[in-house]
């Protein structure tokens, strides 16, 4: 606990302390109010909005109506102004989205529940979230704070590790970690089940997977008779996530797990990515599956495939072109990284994208999400 900052605040008149804590790396409170069921909405709005935390000693449904409450005033579209301006293109509007994105999550961030050592909340009609918590968090030895919201996503991701994740072309369910990118829209796993193995793959059975995540690649593959995996990713949840499910799917012994940045020493005649899609920065950790700011793993992984592959070798690249729609990368960019790489394009399949917000005409990049495609790039060395 050591390791955690402090944060401080008046209360009845004495200074007090706590440890604060974030798994979203979200920065400690500079002011705290104290808070309970006497305040109303708008003015927790307006402190929220000013950069006052507020730690909430009242009833726990209570703050939890009062996010709902936040929720629809950060949601409420503003009054529209006289001054005509100019009309954002897709790049501009979806990075004024991000802006308004991470704004309303700082501002929903503001809302601060108290916590035991034990991880049990001392306040009235408050859940049991211990098995939750030590999920994500280690055993404390101190009281500590957490923004209610933060909670909230704890205690999804517990629901999602416990039921798990059905993967249809697994033919199993796949239990994700907290931090873990969940392949809850997962055509692109068909996508890695249906391609046809390289020839390569009958005399050098081994494949790597590159950035592996809860491990669902890596089960595809084992799944198909490769006889030997390596399986790769930089973050150490990600590394503990796949661990359990293969071992869960008795895969274990055909795949080895190694924290790398990108690829494992050696060489394999199938080497599988699926990188994060959008080259933008990720505002915390949970979000560097989706956003890479300039691509950087993306490209890291065509620079370095061609010395990787044994002849005759393929790589596939697994990604969707979400950023082409939106302007943030273009189609010919692309191409142009795969052929600085020394790489060659063999084929390519696609496969469309069926999760809810593909056909939610409210969405703000409607258009993008429905022409959505996500693709197998098969590459090979010049």
């Amino acid at each position: 606990m050591s390791d955690y900052p402090i944060i401080r605040w008046n209360e009845a008149g004495e200074e007090k302390s706590a440890r604060w804590r974030s798994k979203n790396d979200a920065p400690p409170p500079k002011r705290v109010i104290i808070a309970d069921d006497r305040i109303t909405a708008d003015a927790a709005y307006r402190l929220a909005c000013e950069g006052n935390a507020l730690l909430w000693r009242g009833d726990f449904q209570n703050a939890r109506q009062l996010l709902q409450a936040l929720a629809r005033r950060a949601d409420k579209k503003p009054r529209k102004r006289k001054t005509i301006k100019t009309i954002p293109g897709a790049a501009e509007a979806f990075h004024l989205h991000r802006q308004r994105q991470s704004q309303r999550a700082r501002t929903l961030g503001m809302l601060l529940l108290p916590f035991n050592a034990d991880h049990s909340i001392p306040l009235r009609r408050a859940p049991d979230v211990r098995p939750a918590c030590l999920d994500v968090y280690d055993t404390g030895t101190e009281p500590y704070v957490i923004s209610l919201r933060e909670l909230q996503g704890l205690i999804g991701a517990y629901e999602w590790r416990k039921r798990g994740i059905d993967i249809p072309a697994l033919g199993a369910r796949i239990h994700p970690h907290y931090g873990v990118f969940a392949p809850i829209r997962n055509e692109y796993v068909g996508l890695v089940a249906n391609a046809s193995l390289p020839s390569r793959t009958m005399t050098h059975s081994v494949a790597f997977d590159i950035g592996t995540g809860s491990g669902v690649l890596a089960a595809v593959l084992a799944g198909r008779c490769i006889e030997r995996i390596v399986a790769t990713d930089l973050d150490l949840r990600a590394l503990d996530c796949a661990r359990e499910n293969l071992t869960r799917l008795g895969l274990a012994r055909q795949v080895e797990l190694f924290q790398a940045d990108l690829f494992p020493a050696g060489h394999a005649s199938l080497i599988v990515c699926n990188p994060p899609w959008i080259p933008a920065r990720p505002s915390s950790p949970l979000e560097h599956a989706i956003f890479d700011l300039e691509g950087r793993m993306l490209r890291g992984f065509l620079n370095g495939l061609a010395a990787h592959l044994v002849p005759d070798g393929e790589g596939w690249l697994i990604l969707s072109d979400f950023a082409e729609h939106l302007g943030l990368r273009s189609r010919a960019e692309l191409l142009a990284a795969i052929n600085a790489a020394g790489l060659r394009v063999l084929t390519k399949s696609d496969v469309k994208p069926h999760h809810p917000r593909s056909t939610d005409a409210q969405d703000p990049f409607h258009a993008a999400r429905a022409a959505e495609l996500t693709s197998l790039w098969r590459l090979a060395a010049k």
